[in-house]
């Protein structure tokens, strides 16, 4: 009896290690994004940045991206950069602003096809994220040459459609919209996001 009662309670002990762990096996959620460039598969990175793949998987479960649009791109070298989209702070799509994960602490950069939070300081992201093309490393925190000690908040990478984000990086920009070191960087026209969705829903 006391044999069965030890077992039990050492089962009840590791059950929330071993649950961690087959989560940490389990294959990665992948979002389809349906464009008017074409179509884009991100693999999200739930285990390694819980709180900001949460969020972006409720945007998109909550159909909060769909119609809206890539809205920046920006050419930091011949065919190399980011491009930028979600709700563009659209107050009937937004929700509450999540907590920051620097790439400090999730161990994730920013490769090429990275995808992470746009946003002012950290713990405002709400929305707005943007894919790297090319490495883009002065994004993560931590590093001598980063532009903001804090970073951005990696979620996870473009599996497939490389080709559709280079040939959004690559589309025509308005000469004056956009504000600051913003302007010339604003698309133009837009490329729409018509639908993101769930290859399998949780």
């Amino acid at each position: 009896m006391l044999r069965h009662t030890l077992l039990a309670l050492v089962t009840a002990f590791l059950w929330p290690a071993l649950a961690t762990a087959q989560d940490a096996s389990a294959p990665l959620p992948r979002v389809q994004m349906e464009t008017s460039a074409g179509r884009i598969v991100i693999e999200v990175e739930v285990v390694k940045a819980p709180v900001t793949a949460a969020n972006f998987l409720r945007y998109v479960d909550e159909h909060r991206l769909d119609g809206t649009t890539f809205y920046r791109a920006m050419q930091a070298a011949p065919g190399a950069g980011l491009v930028q989209g979600g709700v563009n702070n659209d107050p009937d799509r937004v929700l509450p602003p999540i907590a920051h994960e620097p790439t400090t602490v999730t161990g994730l950069s920013h490769i090429d096809g990275a995808i992470s939070m746009a946003r002012y300081g950290p713990g405002t992201a709400t929305g707005d994220f943007f894919i790297s093309v090319g490495p883009t490393l002065s994004y993560d925190a931590g590093r001598p040459f980063s532009v903001d000690p804090d970073g951005f908040a990696v979620f996870g990478r473009v599996v497939e459609g490389m080709d559709v984000v280079r040939t959004i990086l690559a589309s025509p920009t308005s000469p004056t919209e956009g504000e600051g070191f913003l302007r010339g960087q604003m698309l133009d026209p837009k490329i729409v996001i018509a639908r993101a969705w769930r290859e399998t829903q949780p």
